[in-house]
């Protein structure tokens, strides 16, 4: 593909390693940060030092404070931004003339719910409904097994570009054609998002029981593939319960190959959070799930899984979903039961 402008919103550790992956294609790159620091350290010194430290940029890659000037006139605009901060994120670029007339192609590489009152709401449907009509059914999703810091060193990774307009799909999949990176379309857009938002709440309690195992007498590799299994099946029958369409999307690159790197990597901020739930007692720092949610800043990293479960949860009640793993930590993150207690509960130990 000739080179293409392309605008990131979003200035963290998953959006600063596609930005290096797409430079290295001769893409030329303008990340939005709302962080002064960020935007000095990545146009001075061709690092991101706040969200993803020692990792040299190209010079392709240029970041502004100022989020209209980095959605205007790009060829691509991928949004970037944590769920929690999504909607309000996208209605400051509705706006902006390419968007206005839909010229711009718009992916996203958000995870997770976002919450409304009518219930939560999937990531491209939330952006669905900001922007102008020409953009219904045109939002690609991207996801799959794919840790920031080896995107950005260019270690091989496969990723999914999901959308119901097929042409949309394609062409991101083209943009993401650089060295580094494989690329599969996908018209399953639910299933996809689902995979990417559940498998964070899953590898929250495998990185508890991961924990544990160091040294338990009972749980060992064998328990944390049984997990794993476990896991992959609560995600699917959660899945297909809100829409998805196809059961390759479960067993491909953005089902079980994300949940295995989200749980076995040692870059998966969810494992961390499920460890130092048994490690460092990070959950005396806050009074119930609603309390963490509120001031997850204080945890230092963003365990997306942690607030993805809340609504994995109400999710299930409303649509009566058994699911024992995410229910359980769930429970736990609400100091209702303990993770010892939960592990009993889902291997079935008296």
């Amino acid at each position: 593909m000739a080179c293409k402008s392309v605008g990131i919103i979003g200035s963290g550790a998953w959006g600063t390693g596609l930005a290096q992956a797409l430079a290295r294609g001769n893409h030329k790159i303008q990340m939005w940060a709302l962080e002064s620091e960020v935007a000095d350290s990545v146009n001075n010194e061709h690092e991101n030092k706040k969200f993803l430290p020692g990792y040299k940029l190209s010079s392709n890659i240029t970041v502004s404070n100022d989020i209209e000037e980095v959605a205007t006139g790009k060829d691509f605009v991928i949004i970037a931004t944590p769920s929690i901060f999504l909607e309000s994120t996208v209605k400051k670029i509705i706006n902006v003339p390419n968007i206005v007339d839909g010229t711009s192609v718009i992916a996203t590489l958000t995870k997770g719910f976002v919450p409304s009152e009518n219930g939560p709401k999937l990531v491209v449907q939330t952006i669905e409904d900001c922007l102008p009509e020409c953009y219904k059914g045109c939002v690609v999703y991207v996801a799959g097994p794919s840790h920031a810091e080896e995107v950005a060193m260019g270690k091989w990774t496969g990723l999914v570009a999901a959308c119901e307009n097929p042409k949309n799909s394609i062409k991101v999949r083209e943009l993401l054609h650089v060295p580094g990176l494989m690329v599969f379309s996908s018209f399953d857009t639910i299933g996809v998002q689902i995979c990417s938002a559940a498998k964070n709440v899953i590898a929250c309690v495998y990185g508890a029981l991961d924990a544990i195992t160091e040294t338990s007498t009972i749980f060992g590799d064998n328990t944390e593939s049984l997990l794993m299994a476990a896991g992959l099946n609560e995600i699917q029958t959660l899945g297909f319960a809100m829409g998805a369409t196809h059961a390759e999307t479960f067993t491909s690159v953005s089902g079980v190959g994300d949940l295995d790197v989200t749980c076995k990597s040692k870059y998966g901020r969810n494992r961390r959070f499920g460890q130092d739930i048994i490690k460092t007692d990070i959950l005396s720092k806050f009074k119930d799930i609603d309390d963490l949610i509120a001031n997850v800043g204080k945890i230092g990293y963003l365990p997306e899984g942690a607030i993805a479960c809340k609504y994995v949860h109400q999710i299930a009640q409303e649509k009566k979903l058994r699911l024992p793993m995410c229910d359980g930590l769930f429970r736990v993150l609400n100091k209702e039961v303990t993770v010892d207690e939960i592990l009993k509960e889902i291997l079935k130990q008296d």
